[in-house]
């Protein structure tokens, strides 16, 4: 292939986890997030945008493929991403780009790059099968790795925590490359992802952070676990789960989780705009397309769910800001878009070619002002907390989710924003429902996709288990610094490094 790589544009790919689109305060959210709203603001905003998978590692590894999870084998957290499934940025780097990754990506596997031609930090979560869920012991535990309310009960004020070790060495790191990229011989066009564990749990923040909100102002959850109860087995099982109705919650553990959780929304939004700042003070800005997103969403307490692992709002809809300033005015896009068409997205961007068989689409006709108000987003869960494969399906003011064991949910999101009426149990609306459930079974082989997931955790199950018996070599991704090529050393000449290495 050839690509004109004069006039392919920069690509950062700024990622936050686990942060819901209706918290952040370009969506009219409660979170202080004035740096992603300057991004909006500048740039083209996806009001309706969704994690096709609201689970970390299968929503990112659909994301990174434009591809549904059930299709690449990517079902929970601790699903291989196998090497063979070109993400964007093999097609990036394949067109000439120089691609690297700080951060968090949640690759299961030996390969621990997957396009990347530089990995700058290692990942926060294991690389291994250890995660692996068991639909055939629903009601079984795996304390060690499972969703409990620990997150909620222990919330508060930390200067230091396991997950503020990480993002500031992200936002470190970060920093440090793109002064590298000002700086370089290099002249191909780059890409870089920067990914942030927060806001995920622990709901633990710093002291600057929780100060920037009134703590008596922070509303507890509109919906009430009562909500839906009888028509909504998945969410019993996710409070089971997760042990909601055996713990005694209180509004105040439940107002400083929130508030910590709108906090770290606002630790990662300074990073937002030291990165930001970075850019523009190295005259980078003007050829950089900034990409922010997120895996999905938090239900922070509504219908007395926690954390994602479902479709209703919190869990599933997710911030996506593309700030392209020479390619594209500032806008809102309203129609429905999920993260599956963000590869095909960057990869039009790079103009680079891409596969047909990508299930998501690009969005450049829309951020260019076309207008699609029938788009169609679909989703799966396919992780714990499900007994066998959920779908779902948007569409107009619609959205649609079903399961074998569970039945049919079906919302009027523009009458009944909160979902807080199920639809589906409505004779009136039951011919709907009904249409819905055929095109989930047209879309879908529902029985194949559940065995297939069943011999995966059973294969994984396996595979673990002798993998740690005996020596144990870890997938997991181990930085690397030459230091010999670092600094000033005697076989460099000392005023060339110091020259070099100077950017304005």
């Amino acid at each position: 292939m050839t690509t004109d790589t004069n006039n392919q544009p920069n690509i950062l790919f700024l990622m936050a986890d686990q942060m819901a689109a209706p918290f952040v305060g370009a969506y009219g959210g409660p979170a202080l997030t004035p740096n992603i709203d300057r991004l909006a603001a500048n740039g083209v905003l996806f009001r309706s945008a969704y994690s096709n998978s609201p689970m970390c590692a299968p929503s990112r590894f659909s994301m990174m493929s434009g591809r549904l999870g059930s299709r690449i084998g990517a079902y929970d957290n601790a699903s291989e991403f196998a090497s063979a499934v070109p993400t964007f940025a093999h097609h990036l780097r394949r067109a000439g780009y120089q691609t690297s990754l700080v951060g968090k990506m949640h690759f299961v596997g030996a390969d621990q790059l997957h396009g990347y031609e530089e990995r700058l930090t290692t990942d926060i979560y294991p690389a291994d099968f250890g995660w692996t869920p068991n639909w055939r012991d629903p009601e079984g535990r795996f304390d060690w790795w499972y969703h409990n309310l620990d997150s909620v009960v222990t919330a508060g004020i930390a200067d230091a925590t396991n997950q503020f070790d990480y993002d500031d060495d992200v936002g470190y790191q970060t920093i440090r490359k793109l002064r590298d990229l000002a700086r370089t011989a290099d002249d191909r066009p780059w890409m870089m992802t920067a990914s942030f564990t927060h806001p995920h749990d622990p709901y633990v923040t710093r002291r600057t952070f929780w100060d920037r909100y009134d703590h008596g102002q922070i509303a507890l959850p509109a919906v009430g676990p009562a909500v839906g109860a009888a028509d909504d087995p998945h969410s019993g099982r996710l409070r089971r789960l997760m042990r909601v109705d055996t713990t005694n919650l209180t509004d105040e553990q439940v107002r400083v989780a929130r508030h910590a959780y709108y906090a770290n929304c606002s630790y990662v939004d300074d990073w937002v705009g030291h990165i930001l700042d970075t850019l523009g003070y190295h005259a980078m800005a003007d050829n950089t397309v900034v990409v922010f997103a997120a895996d999905h969403g938090d239900m922070l307490g509504e219908r007395g769910l926690w954390y994602k692992m479902n479709f209703f709002e919190h869990a599933a809809r997710v911030p996506m800001i593309v700030y392209a300033p020479n390619h594209f005015a500032p806008s809102e896009v309203t129609a429905h878009v999920s993260l599956i068409d963000l590869a095909p997205t960057l990869i039009d961007l790079a103009g680079a070619d891409f596969a047909p068989s990508l299930d998501g689409s690009t969005l450049l006709p829309l951020m260019g002002g076309a207008l699609d108000p029938g788009r169609t987003v679909v989703g799966e869960y396919l992780a714990e907390g499900a007994v066998a494969p959920i779908f779902m399906i948007r569409r107009g003011d619609r959205k649609f989710i079903w399961s074998a064991p569970d039945g049919s949910q079906l919302f009027d999101l523009a009458m009944d924003p909160h979902e807080v009426t199920n639809m589906a149990s409505d004779p009136l609306h039951a011919p709907e429902a009904a249409a819905f459930q055929a095109e989930v079974e047209r879309t879908w082989d529902v029985a194949k996709i559940h065995a297939d997931v069943l011999e995966s955790q059973s294969n994984r199950h396996v595979v673990d288990q002798a993998l740690r018996r005996g020596r144990y070599s870890a997938w997991d991704f181990q930085p690397s610094t030459d230091a010999a090529a670092r600094y000033v050393r005697n076989h460099l000449d000392l005023n060339e490094v110091e020259r070099d290495r100077r950017s304005r």
